[in-house]
């Protein structure tokens, strides 16, 4: 009996084994198929994209304050100066094209240049939307805010730059000042992020055009940015009328250059 038993078991183990190797293995969950979640594109106006129906008259005269990484600073247009130049940058500011944009030039006792917006489509929307050249009445003092252009006439669109000294030289080559940075704002100006030089905003201009903030982003990351660029005073709630005009600040004496460095162009 006991051999019979021995023998009995031994077949319920040999019946078993196969049992216990055939139990399949916990299933595989299934991958989603749901795409990730892209991030959400950067907001702006999309106003900007038809630039030709962006040609409100501005203000006789009137304030657009500029909120950067280095600080806040304000600048004053005087439409009669260049009343197309103004014209264009009351829209561009009313519109917020240049917030979140980068002061992409900076040249050390030259000028501080910016204009190119971070959105490529927006850049790609005014790539040909210039005003007409018109007379220089006003010269390019250390602070004044003029508009870029090329050797061709008639060639402003959105890049203007703002003079850290007497740039007069650019009188007699058609570039045209229209406002001018308040008080000691010039001093915040001069502390741009400086470094690049002429690297970004000469050399690597039309990459920084067609790829936008995110190009900035990674290969000029220390430029400074215009968190935003807004009309205040009067300008800012009744365009219609003319904001106040503030108190003219002393302009420096003109300086005798000795070198002409590469003018503002785009």
């Amino acid at each position: 009996m006991h051999l019979k038993n021995c023998a009995l078991t031994l077949a319920a183990l040999t019946l078993a084994i196969p049992t216990l190797a055939q139990t399949p293995a916990a299933p595989t969950k299934p991958k989603s198929t749901t795409p990730a979640a892209k991030p959400a594109a950067t907001a702006y106006d999309h106003a900007l994209l038809k630039p030709s129906l962006l040609k409100a008259p501005g203000p006789e005269t009137y304030q657009v304050k500029f909120d950067t990484t280095r600080g806040e600073f304000t600048i004053t247009v005087t439409r009669a100066w260049a009343p197309l130049a103004a014209d264009r940058f009351y829209n561009l500011v009313k519109h917020h094209f240049f917030d979140n944009s980068r002061f992409f030039r900076v040249s050390p006792g030259f000028v501080v240049q910016f204009g190119l917006s971070g959105i490529p489509a927006v850049n790609a929307a005014w790539e040909k939307a210039t005003i007409k050249d018109e007379p220089v009445t006003q010269k390019n003092l250390r602070g004044t805010l003029t508009f870029a252009k090329t050797s061709e006439p008639n060639s402003r669109g959105t890049q203007l730059f703002i003079n850290l000294k007497d740039n007069t030289f650019l009188d007699s080559q058609g570039f045209a000042p229209f406002g001018i940075v308040d008080g000691k704002g010039i001093n915040l100006v001069e502390m741009m992020y400086d470094q690049y030089g002429d690297a970004a905003g000469v050399n690597d201009q039309e990459n920084i055009t067609k790829g936008g903030e995110k190009y900035v982003a990674t290969k000029w990351p220390k430029l400074d940015t215009i968190k935003s660029a807004t009309l205040v005073g009067e300008a800012a709630t009744t365009p219609t009328k003319p904001a106040a005009k503030p108190a003219t600040a002393a302009k420096p004496a003109p300086k005798t250059a000795t070198t002409n460095p590469p003018k503002p162009q785009q």
